[in-house]
């Protein structure tokens, strides 16, 4: 049997699309998963730590809120609406999150854990998927959801698997970092400080406990409602039709938009921090934004940092028993996967690929459509990794690879008017 789509891993992301495509009649469609069971960000889920979009951006209820794969029949299903609605909870815990997704997984007859992709091709009339099960999968289109890699800096990559962690795997070492005398978190951004306020709650020493970001400040993430619209289709549209080394400027500039902390974490930080300086006295931990680590060494069971303050250009050596590295996550190369499609793929001014409006990756001579979910924010914005986008980019796929409106998508989706119309008004 040949496949309508093919889907390579199974994040929330191609999740979603599973999701919205399971009920359409006709459509043929099979998700590959290497791992045994859905799994979202093991590493960080942090007792009490939330994911940063309501509980709305679920896999489906954006673009269909009559799903049996929502949320909220999740709750119904687990005899949790009533507590749930007296919780007045609108932003979800991680593990909640996660819990609801590998319920969903396990909801999905197309969704297959323990399949790992190994590379793709081509026939005459459609994609070959090599598997490591031995059996080769035929599909009309493929989508890639195979995620995000853990990016850590250069000076601190050699010292990976010793004394420094990527946050990602912050619970497998959480029991040896309360312990441990002195410990470091790098990176300003909403992982780095849930480590940080986890470390400062938990640790029995009261003291040495640092953190230090690249960023001027400990900034707290955009959240205005307007703000928001640039999470939005109509944005995402917009995004995409600028040129590209405007988008390239405009980007860095957005941070605060998916650097940011969210401002309850801030607060709640603030709040250890004040209740520890009652009876006199300042907490016994370091907190120093606008500082980079420009080198990292060994000296015995210890890591030193050469540190340097962005903004006043002065250096230092920090001693320090392990490092945290809450420095994000970097874009999973797809070279290796696509094999020897990747000489067919056409990549943009700086070697990344091509992705057009509807997710497809510019792809010459190839009998179908291959689609990317989360690997376009250099061509559709910072909404790219985000939730709330997830069922409308995954339904936008669904309409693509179906060549009919199967989910009526809205027209307008922002107050904001974004850019200005080519031709002139009186």
């Amino acid at each position: 049997m040949t496949l309508d789509l093919a889907g390579v891993g199974i994040g929330p992301f191609n999740l979603s699309l599973a999701a919205l495509a399971d009920p359409v009649p006709g459509l043929r469609t099979e998700f590959f998963e290497r791992r045994k069971e859905f799994r979202w960000h093991p590493g960080l889920l942090i007792e009490g730590a939330t994911i940063q979009v309501p509980f709305l951006a679920d896999l489906v209820t954006l673009v269909d809120p009559t799903s049996p794969l929502s949320f909220l029949n999740y709750l119904r299903e687990r005899d949790r609406l009533f507590p749930f609605y007296f919780a007045e909870k609108f932003h979800l815990a991680r593990a909640e999150y996660d819990d609801y997704c590998r319920w969903a997984g396990h909801r999905l007859p197309s969704c297959r854990f323990g399949v790992e992709i190994t590379e793709i091709d081509t026939t005459e009339s459609a994609f070959r998927l090599d598997t490591t099960d031995g059996e080769p999968i035929t599909a009309r289109n493929v989508v890639l959801g195979v995620g995000t890699e853990p990016f850590v800096p250069e000076p601190l990559r050699p010292l990976l698997s010793d004394a420094v962690l990527h946050a990602a795997d912050y619970l497998a070492e959480r029991e040896r970092l309360l312990a441990a005398p002195e410990v470091t978190v790098v990176g300003a951004g909403q992982s780095g400080a849930e480590v940080f306020l986890d470390l400062l709650r938990h640790r029995p020493r009261p003291g040495g406990l640092r953190w230090i970001a690249r960023t001027a400040s400990f900034a707290p993430m955009e959240y205005s409602k307007l703000g928001l619209e640039q999470f939005t289709p109509d944005y995402t549209t917009f995004f995409h039709g600028l040129d590209e080394p405007v988008r390239d400027r405009l980007l860095p500039a957005q941070w605060q938009l998916y650097k940011g902390i969210d401002s309850e974490t801030i607060a709640e930080i603030a709040d250890e921090l004040y209740r520890r300086s009652i009876g006199g006295g300042w907490p016994d931990v370091v907190l120093t934004p606008g500082v980079e680590v420009v080198e990292a060494s060994r000296e015995g069971d210890r890591v030193a940092l050469g540190l340097r303050h962005i903004q006043q250009g002065t250096t230092a050596v920090w001693h320090t028993d392990a490092v945290v590295a809450a420095t994000g996550y970097t874009e999973t190369p797809l070279d290796h996967l696509l094999g020897p499609l990747a000489d067919r793929l056409v990549t943009d001014g700086r070697g990344r690929p091509v992705v057009e409006r509807d997710f497809r990756l510019r792809l010459e001579g190839v009998p179908g459509s291959v689609y990317v979910q989360n690997a376009e924010r250099h061509t559709h914005g910072v909404g790219a990794p985000d939730l709330g986008l997830a069922a409308y980019r995954a339904a936008s796929i669904v309409n693509s690879v179906c060549g009919r409106e199967v989910y009526r998508l809205p027209s307008r989706t922002a107050f904001t008017t974004f850019g200005l119309p080519s031709q002139e008004t009186e």
